[in-house]
C-alpha cells in the first residue's frame, strides 16, 4: 500500500499536501508521504479548499457532496475522504482493496 491513501470500507482517505496559488491545477507527485496537489486559488476565505474539493470530485467522478475535508482546514496538510469513488486516476496508482 502506498502511504498517501487508505481505504475505510468504500471510502478512500487521502493525505494531501496542498500548493495553493499555483499556475495550474493537478496532481504533482509525492511530497514526503503525502500526495501533492496544485490548486490555482489563493489560500484566502476557503477558496483553495473549495477548489480542491471540486477538483477531487471531478478527478474521482463523484459529486461534491461525496468529498469531505476531514482535517487541515487552514493547513497545507490535509486529510480528505472520498465516498465510493467511481474512478481512480491512473497516474496515482491507487488500488481498490
Amino acid at each position: 500500500m502506498t502511504a498517501f491513501y487508505s481505504w475505510r470500507g468504500e471510502t478512500l482517505l487521502l493525505d494531501l499536501h496542498l500548493q495553493p496559488g499555483a499556475s495550474r491545477i493537478g496532481f504533482a507527485g509525492l511530497h514526503g508521504e503525502r500526495l501533492k496537489v496544485r490548486i490555482s486559488a489563493p489560500p484566502v476565505d476557503g477558496k483553495a479548499n473549495s477548489l480542491l474539493l471540486a477538483f477531487l470530485a471531478d478527478a474521482f467522478a463523484v459529486s461534491k457532496q461525496q468529498v469531505s475535508l476531514l482535517s487541515g482546514q487552514s493547513s497545507r496538510q490535509k486529510r480528505i475522504a472520498i465516498h465510493a469513488p467511481q474512478q481512480l486516476p491512473a497516474e496515482l496508482g491507487i488500488q481498490r482493496p
